[in-house]
């Protein structure tokens, strides 16, 4: 995934009406005025944002005779996810040697203090 790209599919996440979206996509395809349902919004702006997310490449339109059905890629989404696990591996060994090093000073620290009791 390009960087140009993984930046636009953060900016669509960045909305929460957006995710929202997203979420009831997740349960399956929807037109326009189904998506719209639990939204305080216009119908005109609700394929705003859709046209964002089909930009990012997270959602998939189509068109059936006068309906525009939307349905989640999740190609876009394992790629962005692939790029924070990238980011994550690290910080994981970091927090791996951390612990390690928290239980061998409970030990030596268990191991002194029961040489101190009689």
């Amino acid at each position: 995934m390009a960087t140009d790209q993984l930046s636009q599919v953060f900016a669509a996440l960045a909305d929460p009406t957006r995710r929202a979206m997203l979420e009831r996509l997740g349960q399956g395809t929807l037109t326009v005025t189904q998506l719209a349902e639990p939204f305080p919004i216009s119908l005109p702006a609700i394929s705003r944002h859709l046209k964002v997310l089909e930009e990012a490449g997270l959602v998939s339109r189509d068109r059936r005779a006068q309906w525009r059905p939307s349905s989640l890629r999740g190609e876009s989404l394992a790629e962005a996810r692939a790029w924070m696990d990238g980011l994550l591996g690290p910080w994981d060994h970091r927090m791996d040697r951390l612990a390690d090093h928290l239980a061998r000073r409970r030990t030596t620290t268990a191991t002194t203090r029961g040489k101190d009791t009689p």
